[in-house]
């Protein structure tokens, strides 16, 4: 299997925040269900990043319409998690690197 990298991040819409996952141009034939990928990108970011203070540090620091790029997450089409490059939004000044 070869592995993919999604680049992660949380958009600021109207009314709630979104997780939105960036899907390579030359995805691996192996991941079929969007869906599946996604929730995936999702499950392996809120395993390494405090899910409370991630959204509210976002709410607080970007404006409806923006995206606050949270890093990447590389997997394999069998779920495997074989890296992140996740980083931490801050409450303010800028970002704090976390990485696996």
């Amino acid at each position: 299997m070869c592995a993919d990298t999604f680049g992660v991040g949380i958009r600021v819409a109207e009314t709630e925040l979104r997780v939105v996952v960036g899907v390579p141009s030359d995805i691996d034939a192996g991941w079929t269900d969007p869906e599946a990928f996604q929730s995936l990108v999702a499950e392996a970011v809120w395993e390494r990043l405090d899910r409370r203070p991630t959204l509210e540090a976002v709410a607080a620091r970007y404006e409806t319409g923006e995206t606050a790029a949270l890093g990447s997450v590389t997997l394999e089409p069998d779920g495997t998690v074989v890296e992140t490059d996740l980083n931490r939004v801050a409450a303010s000044d800028g970002w704090d690197a976390t990485h696996d």
